[in-house]
């Protein structure tokens, strides 16, 4: 596979995984919750801060594999990274705090 392919489907990857834990009801993707209630904010945003640890996780093992070596990166390259994955989360935030309101409110 060309590692342009392989830098596709990674950054693709990556916008599913921001966008999961805004449109799962589930804890950390797995556990459905007991009392029906919807999940607060906060599992939310450590779901949204894992899967953007593993997607880091997963491009430094590409990376280990088409160069051989992971390259040293200093805080500014975690902060656009954080940046990117934000805007990426973007669709799943908007859709669960304001279009479902909307939705809600129009079916009433």
């Amino acid at each position: 596979m060309s590692q342009e392919i392989v830098i596709g489907l990674w950054l693709g990857l990556a916008v599913i995984a921001a966008n999961l834990p805004w449109l799962s009801e589930r804890w950390f993707l797995v556990i459905a919750s007991r009392d029906g209630r919807p999940k607060p904010f906060w599992p939310r945003l450590v779901e949204w801060g894992l899967l953007y640890g593993l997607m880091l996780g997963i491009g430094f093992g590409f990376e280990h594999q088409a160069t051989g070596a992971v390259h040293a990166q200093s805080w500014e390259f975690y902060v656009v990274t954080l940046c990117l994955f934000a805007v990426g989360a973007l669709p799943g935030f908007v859709y669960r705090y304001q279009v479902r309101r909307l939705l809600e409110q129009a079916g009433r």
